[in-house]
């Protein structure tokens, strides 16, 4: 079950998916099955998760799942201490990727309960279309969106004002 800021957030991401991935496509989404997957195979996009392998050592994704014709990369590459050799693997050509962007008055992500939900990198959005090119990505497209909330304060007005999540559309220009 999702929140209203979490659904606003899905909206975004599924409208620019929308634009720029053909519904018949193939899809390997990185990551454990979520509500928003679940929400993409409603809309009737044919998508696999990976299972929540840890993608820092175990990125043959070609091996494992085979050839698709996108990878989606929601929220999942900040977590990675080194996305780029999981980047140049990707099992396609075609790339759709949200990462949460660094923000000035906010320290990265950290969560006291559970030791995987963490953010090692918060990328600016050039960091982040640079590690895409130096891994063989053309980016074709991209969008920003500010984070919303209900809460009342000096963060949530400047994150109300601040784009939060950054989204890529990618293709592959060097096989590796």
């Amino acid at each position: 079950m999702t929140d209203k800021t979490q659904q606003l957030r899905y909206d975004t991401t599924l409208e620019f998916l929308q634009q720029n991935i053909d519904r018949n496509s193939s899809i390997l989404d990185l990551g454990i099955t979520s509500d928003f997957s679940v929400s993409l195979t409603g809309e009737g996009y044919n998508l696999v998760n990976t299972m929540g392998e840890d993608l820092d050592l175990e990125n043959d994704l070609l091996d494992r799942y085979g050839r698709f014709d996108v990878v989606t990369a929601f929220e999942i590459l900040e977590h990675l201490v080194s996305p780029f050799e999981l980047l140049r693997k990707l099992p396609s050509d075609k790339l759709i990727a949200t990462i949460p962007l660094r923000l000035w008055f906010a320290p990265a992500y950290r969560s006291t309960t559970d030791s995987w939900d963490r953010h090692f990198h918060e990328f600016e959005d050039w960091q982040f279309d640079w590690l895409l090119e130096k891994a063989g990505w053309e980016i074709k497209a991209r969008g920003k969106w500010i984070s919303r909330s209900e809460k009342i304060g000096f963060r949530p007005l400047l994150r109300s004002l601040t784009p939060r999540y950054y989204a890529v559309y990618a293709e592959r220009i060097v096989r590796v």
